[in-house]
């Protein structure tokens, strides 16, 4: 036994390893992440919850069965078989059937599966949005990492090349070209640079982790995502948000949800009505019974079942005269739902229009600093080329030296993380029109 469960943990252990093998692609990450996220997971169990009330709302069409025996024991004075009274025991046994078929509930049971159906297929879309909600964080976290490991490499490419400069530096005085003073501040910047190291990887792990725990992993051990050839970001014209809006309001699953919202009220509101309507329904049912009396003899218990076998077939109709005014009640109860439903709508259109124009602006502003973050790092690299050369001919001291290559990694920092976030915003706006989020 021991050793079968120590196989299991070997086996668990190398299935966790196995998941989190090789990087992983945004859609793998993605696609990983609608299986696994509990939100999304809670979200599938709230349309499996309206499946279940859509079948118990159809079932309501079906008649009813029920069964009933009864054993009853009576002591002392009681009526006899011919009308009088005596000191006896009795017993007596019965069985019973009936049966309830709905034939009409003021339209409650045809309402009540419209709202069923509509609440199915709202939940649906709330199963969607969450899906999309997922599908968005993961491509920001993702994003966020992709800028983090950039921000990483150039922080370990100043921390060496300070390190580097440092063992100049200390050849120089060495050598009695440079003052002690000078070792002294690079030996200041190195320390600087490598604290801007731990920094960046701190971060980066961070990141790593918000992404993880995103795809619902144990531990962010051993993961890490693929780096996409990003290249030149595309700078075309964006589509208007009007445009993007005017595709949006159609498919997106909040808009869906809020607008069958709006359908189910209007539907309830029928259903309030139908109290003013009287109903109507069918029963029948079979019955028999046993009987006994000490004081005198008694048929077997089968000629009794036999001979006391009755049937029995009703229709009950009801008419609703004065309720209290709670069925007027519950109809403006629901007209007040419908009309809050409606603003609901409205707020959510309202809400995805303001989100399509913020990352719009994004986009426009990610696009601007883009171009000029790419030509402001071109500017720096060109900048630091010509200091570099003045450092070696001994034209221009250390502080320049580091001044311009601070310089020209600032840039190519802001540069990178322009990049990203320029790819980013273009490709969500392409989501809010349908498009996969992916790149």
């Amino acid at each position: 036994m021991r050793k079968i469960v120590i196989c299991l943990a070997l086996a668990g252990c190398c299935f966790a390893a196995g998941a989190q093998s090789g990087p992983w692609s945004l859609k793998k990450c993605i696609d990983y992440a609608l299986e696994h996220n509990l939100s999304v997971q809670q979200s599938s169990l709230g349309v499996e919850q309206r499946e279940v009330e859509l079948n118990t709302a159809q079932n309501r069409r079906l008649p009813s069965l029920s069964g009933g025996a009864s054993e009853n024991l009576s002591f002392g004075r009681g009526l006899t078989a011919d009308n009088t009274y005596s000191n006896s025991n009795t017993t007596s046994t019965s069985f019973s059937l009936g049966s309830d078929i709905p034939i009409f509930q003021g339209f409650d049971i045809n309402n009540g599966i419209k709202i069923s159906k509509l609440n199915l297929e709202a939940a649906t879309a709330e199963l969607e949005k969450a899906r999309d909600d997922i599908r968005v964080a993961v491509a920001q976290a993702y994003v966020q990492i992709l800028y983090n490991q950039e921000l990483l490499k150039v922080a370990r490419q100043q921390r060496e090349h300070d390190a580097e400069l440092l063992e100049q530096v200390k050849e120089r005085l060495n050598a009695g070209k440079v003052s002690a003073a000078e070792v002294s501040a690079q030996q200041a910047t190195l320390a600087q640079s490598t604290q801007s190291e731990i920094q960046a990887e701190g971060n980066l792990k961070i990141s790593i982790l918000e992404l993880s725990q995103l795809l619902e992993l144990q531990s962010p051990e051993g993961f890490a995502i693929v780096t996409p050839e990003v290249g030149n970001v595309d700078e075309t014209l964006l589509m208007r948000p009007e445009a993007i809006f005017a595709q949006a309001v159609e498919i997106k699953p909040a808009v869906e949800s809020a607008r069958l919202g709006v359908e189910s009220a209007k539907v309830n509101i029928n259903r309030a009505k139908g109290g003013y309507l009287p109903s109507m329904s069918l029963n029948g049912g079979l019955g028999t019974n046993y009987y006994t009396n000490s004081k005198m003899p008694s048929l077997s218990f089968g000629e009794q079942l036999k001979n006391n076998f009755s049937q029995y077939i009703g229709l009950n109709l009801s008419i609703p005269i004065f309720q209290r005014f709670a069925v007027r009640n519950q109809v403006r109860n629901a007209e007040i739902n419908y009309r809050g439903q409606q603003l609901n709508l409205e707020n959510v259109k309202k809400s995805l229009y303001k989100e399509i124009q913020q990352a719009y602006y994004s986009a426009v502003n990610a696009q601007a600093r883009y171009t000029g973050s790419r030509q402001s790092a071109q500017s720096a690299r060109e900048h630091y080329e010509l200091t570099e050369e003045k450092y070696k001919v001994g034209k221009a001291g250390i502080a320049d030296y580091n001044d311009a290559r601070n310089s020209w990694l600032r840039a190519e920092s802001e540069h990178i993380q322009a990049r990203y976030q320029c790819l980013y915003q273009t490709k969500l706006l392409d989501f809010y029109r349908g498009e996969q989020l992916n790149f």
